[in-house]
Parts: structure tokens; sequence; C-alpha cells
């Protein structure tokens, strides 16, 4: 897998390079071994080095000393193999993430990886679970993110985009690598920002449940929600709620993702102007992917980026518990199709293109494989790094640096980490875990340390590795 960077200098220089060969020196930087370098009790034993000397002189080919050389080989063997289980047991949570980098990089066919990439982040649509991938990616192979200017952590929604939003824009130019915070789509814009080479995709998800989610989420925020006792009064009759003089605070009561492209969420159903909102999409996205199919749709962005598993890799982020889940009648499910159509002609319109994009490149049979091997990673990883092995109310959650941002009457989960784990695997599981204020928080303070840092801590390992 080829990839291409920029590494940016004060001369503006560039300086291109693989993935692998990166990865290849720095194995090397970490001193990669031999066998016998591993195996140092039975190369290097005194003893042995001392009998093999001893083997000259006849005095060792007597039966009492025969004897003596047996045990001491054996004791040495029992030493090497002791070393041996330990030197793998201390080493093997370590293994796990430096795995992907060496056993599965290596890509069937040779591709190009892509390191500018746009992501369009829709609300409430397992976005900032990509957030988390981009931001651990732009780690990872040292690229430069487009985060929020000052102490915004996103970049100046619900207004129209426009590229001042970014932080060091006027002196770093088009010279990003990664944009994924929030913004209000508006392309003429984002092109002043990234690359002409840039990847451009989104996530949607089904309306239905987008609404539901929405509501509980934004309840305390958008009007219409507040108004109601809940998700299906509001439905039997949203006007009596929606007010459009207050569409600015109800953006997310009504054809939300439609907004979040740049399109009026109020605009009528009209089948010429949805036809040519879904045309213009396909010109600005290259990929459009499905939340309600999560796996799959990790699966497909690996390949048409070109990327490692281990760079798609995820635990789920910004969830919330089952108890705050509002169930929809049949009649309250019919209402989302109509109430928010905009919405649902994209969502049917971009699912159906998924599908077809999954059986041009991919296939069915190959994708089942695929997305087994990424749950069994996960499963992998999930057991090293967390210590219920599973997401936690807020209540639960031990280490508030961790606590995601909560909001309306949801209870948005997080993670306990173990607590036994070295710094490296430490430093690891936390960005897998990192919710996404936090992390932008913390990569700016990378990219910008003589500036004022935004407003939100992160965990304590990541500020001490800083100043090292």
């Amino acid at each position: 897998m080829q990839v291409e960077k920029h590494i940016l200098g004060h001369d503006h220089s560039s300086t291109s390079f693989t993935l692998s060969e990166r990865l290849r020196n720095k194995a090397r930087g970490q001193g990669a071994f031999s066998t016998c370098k591993l195996l140092v009790p039975l190369c290097f034993s005194p003893s042995l080095n001392s009998t093999h000397g001893a083997l000259k002189g006849k005095a060792f080919l007597s039966p009492g000393n025969k004897k003596t050389t047996k045990n001491v080989l054996f004791v040495n063997l029992f030493l090497g193999l002791a070393f041996l289980l330990g030197f793998f047991h201390a080493n093997s949570r370590n293994y796990l993430f430096q795995r992907s980098s060496a056993e599965l990089l290596v890509s069937p066919t040779p591709c190009q990886a892509k390191t500018n990439v746009m992501f369009l982040k829709t609300h409430k649509t397992a976005s900032s679970t990509i957030l988390n991938i981009l931001f651990r990616f732009t780690e990872r192979y040292e690229l430069t993110a487009a985060l929020p200017a000052d102490q915004l952590f996103h970049l100046g929604y619900p207004e129209r985009f426009v590229a001042n939003f970014v932080e060091d824009f006027q002196s770093q130019g088009q010279n990003y690598n990664i944009m994924c915070n929030h913004l209000r789509f508006n392309p003429s814009e984002v092109h002043k920002v990234m690359a002409k080479n840039t990847f451009y995709f989104s996530i949607l998800r089904n309306p239905i449940a987008l609404l539901e989610s929405s509501y509980v989420y934004y309840k305390n925020v958008a009007p219409a929600f507040s108004k109601s006792k809940d998700v299906n009064e509001y439905l039997e009759s949203p006007l009596k709620y929606y007010h459009k003089e207050d569409y600015r605070k109800n953006i997310y009561a009504k054809n939300n993702m439609w907004f979040d492209f740049g399109y009026d969420n109020n605009a009528e159903d009209n089948e010429n102007y949805i036809q040519s909102v879904l045309d213009e999409t396909e010109e600005n996205f290259h990929l459009i992917l499905i939340a309600d199919y999560f796996d799959e749709s990790m699966i497909l962005l690996k390949h048409t980026l070109c990327w490692d598993l281990d760079d798609v890799i995820y635990f789920k982020l910004n969830s919330r518990s089952n108890e705050t889940v509002q169930a929809l009648t049949p009649e309250s499910k019919e209402r989302v199709k109509k109430w928010c159509s905009l919405d649902w002609k994209l969502y049917l319109h971009f699912n159906q293109s998924f599908w077809r994009r999954i059986q041009e490149t991919i296939g069915l049979e190959e994708l089942e494989k695929e997305v087994n091997g990424l749950r069994m990673r996960q499963k992998e990883l999930m057991e090293t790094c967390l210590l219920d092995q599973e997401a936690v109310v807020k209540a639960h959650i031990k280490d508030k640096a961790l606590l995601p941002f909560q909001s309306g009457s949801a209870n948005i989960l997080g993670y306990n980490l173990k607590q036994d784990l070295d710094n490296e695997t430490l430093n690891k599981c936390q960005k897998m875990v990192m919710p996404e204020l936090q992390y932008t928080s913390y990569l700016y303070s990378l990219q910008y340390p003589h500036k004022k840092g935004k407003p939100m801590k992160f965990p304590k390992l990541w500020s001490s590795s800083q100043k090292t």
C-alpha cells in the first residue's frame, strides 16, 4: 500500500514516503532483534560459553562432567523458556496494536493510500466514531487537521462554512490533510482549505432512527422538541411545535441531514429540486456511507481509501443507554418519512448507491468475511483495553477526563480502561475511547502548542507525554 504525504516545514519543502517504509523504519528504530538476541539465556549464557571452551579438554569427557553438562544445558533451556514466556506475556498487548502495521498492511492489490480526506460530519449518525478514527489516523501518520479556530469545537456550525473558521487558515492555506469537525457544507469555501486531490465522504442514517435519537439528545436545545412530551406526540402534529421563524434553533427537528449538506431543510418536496440536490451531492462527494450498516461502511471506506484494518477499527462513541430510547409507533415511523421527506429521499438514494458500490468493488461474500475480521479485531482490542469490555453509563465512568459530553435526556455512554496497562498501550487505548471534545482539544494543543488551549481537559498521560 503506497501513500504520499507532504510534510510541511518552514521552507514548505515536501518529502515523499510510504506507510510501509515508515513502519519498517519504525521497527528498525525500536531495535528489531534476532532470534539469538531474544533467546539471551540460550545464546549468550556464560555457562554454555565456558562449557563450549571446556569441550576441548579431556576432563570434560568424563562421565561426571557429562552429567554436569547435561544439568547445565537443562537449566539454561528452562531459563530460556521462562524468559520467552515472560517476554511474550509482557509484549502481547503492544503486539495487538502493532500487528496491523506489519500483518494487516499487505493489500491484495497495490494501491495508494489517501491522506487528504474531508469528512462531512452529520449529526446523530455515528459520526463521532468516524471523527475518532480520522483523528487517530492524523496522529498515526503525522498529518495536519483543519481544526476549529480559537475556543470552538465546531467549524462555525450552524452557519454556512467559511475558510476562516479553520485555525491558522490565513497562514497555512491549502495545506491541511484531514477535516472532520461539524460544519455546514459550503463546497467553494471548503475547497479553499483542502487540497485538490482531497477525498470527500459523509454518512447518512435512516431518518426514522435519526429523528428519535435527535429528539432525545436535543430535547433541551430545539424548541419544537422541548414543547412536546415525547417523540410520538411531536410527530402527531409537528407543525404545532415547529415554527419556521425558529428554524435556526429547530434545525435538528426537521431534515437535519439535508441542512448539514448545505441545503434548506424547509424546502418544498419538489421532484426536480430533490434530483438536482442528489446530483450535486454525488458531484461533491466521492462516497456516502450508511450508519445503519456501520461495519460494512468501515470495510468499504478501508477499501476506497486503501487503508489498513487498524485505520478503521473503532469502539462505538457517543452512543446512549437503551433506557433513554423512545419507542416509535408504526404511525410515527410513517410520519417521519413525510415530515422529513427530504432526508428520507436523500437516504433512500444513497443507501442504494452504497450497496451498489459494495457489489462493484468488494462483493457480498468478501464483505462478510472482512466484517467478521473487523469484529474479531475489535473484540481483541476490547479485551486488551476495557475494564468492562463494554460501554458504561455516565455515572460509572471512573476517569472524568473520559466522560463524553451529555445532552438532553440522553445518557451518553463511555468507557473504563484497565488499570494494569503499560504507558504505550494505555495511550493507544485512551485514544480509541476519547470523546470528541477531548480529542479535538488534545489535537489542537499538539498542532498549536503556543496558543491558548481549548476549554476541555484530556487524560494526564497525554499531558505528560507532551512535555517529554
